[in-house]
C-alpha cells in the first residue's frame, strides 16, 4: 500500500528550523543577529522568513504576555457541552471573550474545552454562570490550575 504525503504540508530544512527556533526564543531578534548566529547572509534570512510567512508556517509575531503581572493569576480549564449543530457558532462567539486564551474542539463527554485566565474566583464564577445562561450551553465542567508545570503559549521547540 502506498502512503501519500499531505499536499498541505510545507517542507522545511535545517536552516528554516534554526531560524524558527531563534525567532521562537525572541520574536524581535533582528535578521542581522540571526544571520550572524547561523553564519548565513541577512538576505537569506529575509527570504527564508518571508517564505515561512507566505506558506503559513509562521502565521504572526506576537508578544508572550505574563498574565499574572496584569492581575490574571487564576487559570481555568472549562469543559463545555453545547447543543448539537451550533458548536462552531458558539465557539466563534466565545473565542473573543476577554478572558479566553484558547478554545479546543474535543472528543468525549464535552464538545469543547476553554483555557481562560481570571483575576479571582469571583470573575471565574461570573464567567461560568454567564456560560450556563447561554441557551446553547447544556453543561460545564470547571477545573482551576493549582500550579503551572509548563506553559508555552508560543510554539514549543518541536522542530
Amino acid at each position: 500500500m502506498e502512503i501519500k504525503e499531505d499536499p498541505a504540508l510545507v517542507k522545511i530544512d535545517d536552516v528554516d528550523k534554526k531560524i524558527i527556533n531563534l525567532l521562537n526564543e525572541d520574536g524581535r531578534m533582528s535578521y542581522r543577529k540571526i544571520s550572524r548566529d547561523l553564519d548565513i547572509s541577512v538576505g537569506t534570512v529575509h527570504n527564508r522568513v518571508d517564505k515561512l510567512m507566505k506558506t503559513g508556517v509562521i502565521s504572526k509575531f506576537v508578544p508572550q504576555i505574563d498574565h499574572s503581572r496584569l492581575g490574571y493569576k487564576l487559570t481555568a480549564i472549562i469543559g463545555v457541552r453545547v447543543k448539537g449543530g451550533v458548536l462552531k457558532n458558539w465557539e466563534n462567539r466565545t473565542a473573543y471573550h476577554k478572558n479566553v486564551l484558547a478554545v479546543y474542539d474535543v472528543t468525549g463527554e464535552f464538545d469543547a474545552f476553554l483555557i481562560a485566565k481570571f483575576k479571582d474566583t469571583t470573575e471565574l464564577d461570573q464567567f461560568v454562570k454567564g456560560l450556563l445562561k447561554e441557551p446553547d450551553v447544556q453543561r460545564t465542567y470547571t477545573q482551576t490550575v493549582l500550579n503551572v508545570v509548563k506553559e508555552e503559549l508560543g510554539s514549543p521547540k518541536m522542530i
